[in-house]
C-alpha cells in the first residue's frame, strides 16, 4: 500500500481551501493581529534604519558636527531594543499561536473520529489516520503562525522599502522597482523547483523506510524464499531516486543564492553608477546614496520570503484538504437527533435515561450488503434469540461468520428490515447504551499501553480490585498472573506485545467479564489458547454465559456443543441451523465441517 507521503498536490493556492481553517482561527485572532502589528513595527524599524543611516552622514559626518550625536546614538539604542523586545513578543506568540493551533486540529481530530463507524477504521490504514491527526496539524499550524510573521514582514518590508526609495530619489529608485519583479521571478521559479525535488525525496525516503522494515522484519522469509537480490535490487532502485532527487534539489539551491546575489549585485551596480553621477553633480547627497545601496542590497531577502511562503502555503493546502476530509467525514452508523436528545451521545450520555437491557433479539426480515459490496449477504432473514440464549455461528474461513455479529453490535444496521433488542428496533435507541451492554472478546484481542489491572479496568472504571481478581478467577487468568513478574501491576507493552496471544485473550475475557454485560460476544476467543487451558475455561464460559444473551463465532466445534442454536454459514449465507444434535442428524454441512476438524484432531494427537 502506497504511504501517504505518495500523495501529490499541484492546485494553486486558493484561500477557499484555506477558509476551512477559519472556525479554528476564532480562538487566536487576538493573537494573530498582534503578530501582525509586531511584525509591521519591526519592518518599520528595518525600513527606516536606512533612512537614519542618511541622517547620520549627512547631519554628522559630512557636516564634521557632533552636537546632538549623543541624542541620535540614543534614538538609535531605543530603536534596537524596542526591535528586540518586539522580536521575542512576536516569538512567543507565535509559538504559542502553533502549539496551540496544532493542539485545537488534534482535538477535533480525535473527538470526530471517536464518532466514525466500524467501517471506516476497517477500510482506512492506520498510517493514514496518524498521519492526518499528527503531521498534517503540526503543518498547518507551523504555517498559520510562522507564515504569517514572515508574510507581515516581508511584504510590508518591500512596499515600504521601494517606497522610501521613490521618495528619497525616484530616478535611482524607479530602477529598483524593475528590478525587484525579475527577482520575484526567478525566486518562484527556484523556490518551486526545491520544493518538487524535495517532495520526491520525502515520498522516496518515505519508501524506503518501508522497504527497510520490511526487510528486517521479513528476514527469514526473505532467506527462505531466496529473493535477497530482489529486495536489494529495490533498495537500491529507491536509494538511487533518492540520491538524484537531493542532488537537484541540492543544485537548484546552491544556484539560488549566487543568483540572487547577481540580482542584488546588478542593483547596487546600477544605483552605484547612477549614483555617483548625480553625486558628483550636486542632485543627490552621499547619505542619500548610502541609503539606496543599503535598500538594493536588502530588498532581495523579503522577496525571498514571500516566495517561500507562498510555496509552502500551496503545499500546506494538501494537509488541509486532507484534515477538512476527516473532520467532514460522517459515521454510516449515527444516531438521529430524537435518539441524541433523549439517550445523548458518547460524550454526553445520558445515562439516566437508559433503560435496563434483557437480551432478547430478534432479526425481522433483515436483507443486509455491505457498503462496498454488490450483493446481499443476508435476505428476508429472520431470527429470534430469546434473552439467555447461546448462539454459535459457525463456518469455514471467509464464509461470513462476523456479519450477523456486526449487524447485533450495530457495527452496520440492515439495508432493510429491523433489529429488535427487547422488542425495539436498536435505532430508537442510542449506540452507546447498546454498546454498553455488549461484551465483545475478539480473536485477536488489544491491549492498552499499561498493567494489567489498568486492562482490566476499563470494563468497569470503578471496579474494586477484589472484583477485578474475581473477574480474573472467573476466566482462569490466574494462572497468567502467576507467570507475570508483578502480577496486576505488570506491564503488558505496546498493545499487549509483552504477552502472548492466549493470554492476551484471557485477559480481554476477565475485561468483558467484569463489565457485566447483557450479551456476550466470543469472536473466535479461545483459538489461541492451548488444549489444556480450553478445558479449563469451558466450565468458567458456561457460567459466565448463564442467563445471558450469547453469540460464539468458533472455529474449534468441540467448544460450542452447550449452544442452544448453532448456526452454520457459508459464502455468506446461512444453509442450516439446530443444535449440535439435531445437525448431526441432518448429515448436512455441519457434520462434514465437524468430520473433518475430527480427523485433523486426530492426526495432532
Amino acid at each position: 500500500m502506497p504511504s501517504y507521503d505518495d500523495e501529490t498536490y499541484d492546485k494553486p493556492f486558493s484561500l477557499r481551501v484555506w477558509a476551512a481553517m477559519f472556525p479554528f482561527f476564532k480562538p487566536y485572532r487576538r493573537e494573530l493581529v498582534r503578530i501582525a502589528l509586531l511584525m509591521l513595527f519591526c519592518s518599520l524599524v528595518d525600513v527606516f534604519i536606512p533612512l537614519f543611516q542618511k541622517h547620520v552622514i549627512d547631519r554628522f559626518i559630512f557636516a564634521r558636527a557632533s552636537e546632538g550625536i549623543w541624542l541620535a546614538a540614543s534614538a538609535a539604542a531605543a530603536m534596537i531594543v524596542c526591535n528586540m523586545l518586539s522580536v521575542i513578543m512576536y516569538t512567543r506568540l507565535a509559538i504559542n499561536v502553533e502549539v496551540s493551533f496544532a493542539r485545537d486540529l488534534k482535538r477535533a481530530c480525535f473527538d470526530h473520529l471517536q464518532t466514525l463507524s466500524i467501517s471506516y477504521y476497517n477500510t482506512t490504514p492506520v498510517g493514514y489516520i496518524i498521519a492526518r491527526v499528527m503531521s498534517d496539524t503540526d503543518k498547518i499550524g507551523l504555517i498559520i503562525a510562522w507564515g504569517l510573521v514572515d508574510l507581515m514582514w516581508a511584504a510590508s518590508y518591500a512596499i515600504m522599502a521601494a517606497a522610501a526609495m521613490l521618495l528619497l530619489d525616484w530616478r535611482l529608485g524607479i530602477w529598483m522597482v524593475l528590478v525587484m519583479p525579475a527577482m520575484a521571478v526567478a525566486t518562484s521559479w527556484f523556490q518551486n523547483g526545491i520544493l518538487r525535488h524535495n517532495r520526491l525525496v520525502r515520498r522516496t525516503n518515505s519508501l524506503m523506510t518501508g522497504s527497510f522494515n520490511e526487510g528486517i522484519l521479513g528476514a527469514r522469509t526473505s532467506k527462505t524464499l531466496v529473493i535477497e537480490d530482489i529486495n536489494t535490487a529495490e533498495f537500491s532502485r529507491l536509494t538511487g531516486e533518492m540520491y538524484r532527487g537531493s542532488v537537484r534539489s541540492a543544485a537548484l539551491s546552491a544556484a539560488y543564492t549566487p543568483v540572487m546575489m547577481a540580482f542584488g549585485a546588478v542593483s547596487v551596480a546600477i544605483i552605484l553608477v547612477q549614483g555617483s553621477s548625480f553625486l558628483t553633480s550636486g542632485a543627490i547627497a552621499f547619505g542619500t546614496l548610502s541609503a539606496m545601496v543599503s535598500y538594493a542590497i536588502n530588498i532581495f531577502e523579503p522577496i525571498q520570503h514571500l516566495s517561500y511562503i507562498f510555496s509552502e502555503a500551496t503545499s500546506t493546502q494538501a494537509n488541509i484538504e486532507r484534515v477538512d476530509a476527516l473532520l467532514h467525514r460522517e459515521p454510516e452508523i449515527r444516531d438521529s437527533p430524537d435518539v441524541v436528545e433523549r439517550y445523548g451521545d458518547s460524550f454526553s450520555p445520558r445515562r439516566e435515561n437508559w433503560e435496563a437491557l434483557s437480551g432478547d433479539v430478534r432479526f425481522d426480515d433483515v436483507t443486509f450488503k455491505y457498503p462496498d459490496g454488490d450483493e446481499y449477504v443476508l435476505e428476508r432473514f429472520n431470527l429470534d434469540v430469546p434473552a439467555g440464549t447461546c448462539v454459535a455461528i459457525v463456518g469455514e474461513t471467509g464464509a461470513g461468520k462476523s456479519t450477523l455479529v456486526n449487524l447485533v453490535c450495530r457495527f452496520f444496521e440492515p439495508t432493510s428490515g429491523r433489529i429488535l433488542i427487547d422488542g425495539r428496533d436498536y435505532r430508537e435507541r442510542s449506540q452507546l447504551w447498546l454498546h454498553s451492554n455488549i461484551g465483545y472478546v475478539l480473536q485477536s484481542p488489544h491491549l492498552f499501553s499499561g498493567s494489567v489491572r489498568d486492562n482490566i479496568r476499563y470494563g468497569r472504571l470503578d471496579a474494586a480490585d477484589e472484583e477485578i481478581m474475581e473477574a480474573v478467577r472467573l476466566v482462569s487468568a490466574d494462572a497468567v498472573l502467576e507467570r507475570l513478574p508483578h502480577g496486576l501491576d505488570s506491564d503488558v507493552g505496546e498493545g499487549g506485545d509483552r504477552l502472548s496471544t492466549g493470554e492476551k485473550q484471557l485477559i480481554s475475557f476477565a475485561r468483558a467479564v467484569l463489565a457485566n454485560p447483557r450479551i456476550f460476544v466470543l469472536d473466535e476467543a479461545t483459538s489461541s489458547i492451548d488444549t489444556e487451558m480450553e478445558r479449563r475455561i469451558q466450565n468458567a464460559i458456561s457460567r459466565i454465559l448463564k442467563d445471558r444473551t450469547s453469540f460464539l463465532i468458533a472455529h474449534r466445534l468441540s467448544t460450542i456443543k452447550m449452544a442452544d442454536m448453532i448456526l452454520v454459514v457459508k459464502d455468506g449465507r446461512i444453509i442450516e441451523r439446530g443444535t449440535h444434535r439435531e445437525l448431526l442428524r441432518r448429515k448436512g454441512h455441519y457434520l462434514e465441517l465437524y468430520s473433518m476438524q475430527y480427523e485433523e484432531d486426530l492426526i495432532r494427537r
